[in-house]
């Protein structure tokens, strides 16, 4: 987390802010009020918006929340490689014996008296 600023006014200084109408159900106070929050992070070119509560404030927090997961999920280092492994001769052996087991238990079932 060394490349994500620590504070929300550090951050909004790497961001561009951007307050629009919000879409959707919501009626005349939601089409005539710009409550949605926009958040452009420059440096990375991340985007994290916010529409769901009435206050453009609690939006502009929750964007931030948004953006700082995104951020931490950008620099964060990537996942080992993952090498295919086969599995050992004695343990191909084994699950091959389970199945025979398995096999004459299940043939035993259908030899009722036949």
């Amino acid at each position: 987390m060394s490349n994500v600023p620590e504070t929300d006014e550090a951050l909004l200084a790497e961001c561009e802010v951007e307050t629009v109408k919000g879409s959707g159900p919501g009626g005349q106070h939601r089409n005539k009020t710009e409550t949605a929050v926009r958040l452009l992070h420059r440096p990375t070119g991340l985007r994290a918006q916010a529409s769901e509560r009435r206050s453009q404030g609690q939006n502009m927090g929750v964007a931030l929340e948004r953006l700082r997961a995104l951020l931490v999920r950008f620099y964060a280092p990537p996942p080992k490689a993952r090498r295919p492994t086969k599995p050992s001769r004695g343990a191909r052996e084994r699950r091959m014996a389970g199945k025979a087991i398995r096999a004459t238990i299940k043939k035993g079932r259908s030899d009722h008296g036949d």
